[in-house]
């Protein structure tokens, strides 16, 4: 299943612009500056004659049950739900403000097309309302896309591989199965805009040459799911060699999404918040 993927992406610049504005705001209100692999049972999966295929087939579809899942971009690290039933996903970010000095934690909840967010600060020194102070509630707020400046973009359910690991492991020419469920191979990151829309944090035209052969580690856990896939992207440009890491845990475990009881309709001072 071939799917764009820019959920991540797009959150990441939306939770960046959030806290840029309630530092602001909070500076003006007078505010002082200052998941692990699941356990499996059974014999690790047997060498496939067909690797990549083999890797492919692991990656969660819409027939799996709900699980959870992480990725982790450089210092930017996500968590969330994926329920495939319900054609749901929650996924959460946190953000940590310097001047002055709070943490942000930005969940959002999709079900279809409805979207819900919830924001909970943390550490602010002398505003401890800071809730009240910008009518920001801390309960689950229903979100309209169309007053949202990026609402065609803003976080929707798009299918099973937040990772959009499927669409990386297609570039890669060859895939080696190591045995164990462990698989490795050379991703291609350029000129594709499938996995393009996965890397907005990253600089794919300042790799280079190199980006068309970025090492990955792959392991699909005893019940055949993908449960970690590694990027290891060398240093280009003004970005450091990091690893980008996706796991996929709890299958069958994770909670069921549903719409969040009592979410109350989102103030303006949201929508101002998210929109910059």
């Amino acid at each position: 299943m071939t799917q764009r993927n820019g959920t991540a992406a797009t959150a990441r610049r939306i939770v960046l612009r959030a806290a840029a504005v309630l530092a602001t705001t909070a500076l003006a209100a007078g505010c002082g500056s200052t998941g692990n692999a699941p356990e499996g049972a059974g014999a690790a999966p047997a060498p496939s004659a067909d690797p990549k295929a083999a890797l492919l087939a692991a990656v969660p579809t819409e027939q799996d049950p709900r699980f959870r899942f992480s990725t982790q971009d450089g210092t930017d690290r996500f968590t969330g739900v994926v329920d495939p039933a319900a054609k749901g996903m929650e996924l959460g970010m946190k953000q940590q403000n310097d001047d002055p000095k709070f943490t942000m934690d930005m969940t959002f909840r999709v079900i279809d097309e409805d979207l819900w967010m919830r924001v909970k600060l943390t550490g602010l020194p002398g505003l401890p309302g800071l809730h009240d102070a910008l009518k920001l509630p801390k309960n689950w707020m229903k979100m309209e896309r169309e007053k949202l400046a990026d609402g065609e973009n803003a976080p929707s359910y798009e299918g099973t591989d937040p990772g959009n690991t499927a669409a990386i492991i297609r570039t890669a020419e060859t895939v080696e199965d190591k045995g164990d469920g462990t698989y490795t191979g050379l991703a291609d990151l350029a000129d594709n805009e499938d996995v393009k829309s996965t890397f907005d944090g990253l600089d794919l035209t300042a790799l280079g040459a190199a980006g068309r052969k970025v090492p990955f580690t792959a392991v699909v856990g005893p019940d055949g799911n993908l449960t970690t896939f590694t990027l290891d992207v060398p240093a280009a440009g003004k970005h450091k060699a990091m690893k980008l890491v996706t796991k996929y845990y709890d299958f069958g475990k994770a909670p069921e999404l549903a719409p969040p009881a009592g979410a109350q309709k989102a103030t303006a001072s949201a929508y101002e918040m998210l929109n910059g």
